[in-house]
């Protein structure tokens, strides 16, 4: 057994959900694989016209089962 990490970051909460779930789904990784997931947002402001970027960030860490 090996231990992984995914990492995502995208600048919308569902995107970031959907990125994760076609993660599991394309990679057939079974929930029962999953250790762990970290969380995080984050923003800032860039002082233009653009306002506000926001970060939402999850790191996956899972077991690989090797056949």
């Amino acid at each position: 057994m090996k231990l992984k990490i995914k990492m995502f970051d995208e600048e919308h909460e569902k995107d970031l959900e959907e990125s994760i779930n076609n993660y599991f789904k394309d990679e057939e990784i079974a929930i029962d694989h999953l250790i762990d997931i970290k969380y995080a947002t984050s923003h800032f402001s860039t002082g233009g016209e653009a306002g506000q970027i926001y970060s939402f960030s999850a790191m996956l860490i899972y077991k690989e089962i090797e056949e």
